[in-house]
């Protein structure tokens, strides 16, 4: 058997392992959530420490982050030039403009892992720094904008400073700008508590799955353009910055990654349309799950 595919089947049983437990009730859709802040906070944060501290830094590292927020601005552009035909109610279509501009980039974490190690653990995380920055500022604001606006009256920008992953990510950079090499004790700890990232995140993934049939066309359409045309966009920047290797892979994968879950915590923040964004999650997800191997197979 191909070794990506090895790596891959036991992600995709993991998120089978998470339906099966909402099936009999061992675990809710409100477990994920527990799941996902462990995994933010303490799991992940760990391994992405020691997956920067273990690889060589190049320059066009650093522009990986800036492609996602470039990704993230031009989906903002696309999809209002597309309402402009649908006419959506302001409820569903701030549903719908969230979701193509949130990547899940925590879905690709363990697959990054899986299929390229360290090296692609590091350049993921990087990715997410740059579309988690987005989440908090200029996509907040357009749940904001959208939403009744009865439980926030301003943005608080400070969130994206409190993400633990970024204070880890910086940790690490320092630690290498600095040649500083982790003791035996530290790399074994730190490896201990990363080791759940993985399947915690994909049990969570199948905790969350809770399509409807509802609106499923204008779902499709909002998936279509976060996975289709961001693939599309994420491949063009490459070609456009002369992007190479991982770096290239990264950033035209990433871009084709599903709606991410703080669709759904917005769309409850702000009173979207609620269950046309867990429709839009959910499909996206199930999509992923063989779309992403399958991107990361032919690109890297």
């Amino acid at each position: 058997m191909n070794p990506f595919v090895e790596k891959v089947i036991p992600l995709i049983l993991a998120f089978f392992v998470g339906l099966l437990a909402k099936s009999i009730k061992l675990l809710s859709k409100d477990d994920a959530p527990i799941l996902l802040k462990f995994v933010l906070n303490v799991s992940l944060p760990a391994l992405t420490i020691l997956a920067i501290t273990n690889v060589e830094i190049s320059p066009n590292m650093f522009l990986i982050p800036l492609m996602a927020i470039v990704i993230v601005i031009l989906m903002y552009i696309i999809s209002q030039g597309v309402n402009r035909v649908l006419k959506l109610p302001s409820a569903m279509f701030g549903s719908f403009l969230v979701g193509t501009m949130i990547m899940n980039t925590a879905y690709a974490l363990p697959f990054f892992h899986a299929a390229f190690g360290d090296e692609g653990l590091a350049r993921a995380s990087l990715f997410d720094i740059g579309n988690t920055f987005m989440i908090f500022t200029f996509t907040y604001f357009n749940a904001v904008k959208y939403g009744d606006n009865t439980k926030t009256d301003k943005i608080v920008w400070s969130k994206f400073l409190k993400l633990v992953p970024l204070w880890a990510m910086l940790i690490a950079f320092g630690i290498k700008a600095l040649g500083i090499s982790l003791n035996p004790l530290t790399v074994n700890f730190l490896n201990l508590v990363g080791l759940p990232t993985t399947p915690l995140m994909m049990i969570a993934l199948g905790l969350y799955f809770a399509p409807r049939i509802k609106n499923i066309g204008k779902a499709f359409l909002a998936i279509f353009i976060r996975m289709g045309i961001g693939l599309g966009i994420g491949f063009a920047l490459s070609q456009l910055m002369r992007l190479e290797g991982l770096t290239a892979v990264t950033v035209t994968v990433c871009a084709a990654l599903p709606i991410g879950f703080n669709t759904l915590i917005f769309a409850e923040l702000e009173n979207l349309d609620r269950e046309f964004a867990a429709t839009m999650v959910s499909f996206s997800i199930i999509i992923a799950l063989f779309y992403l191997p399958l991107l990361i197979y032919l690109f890297g």
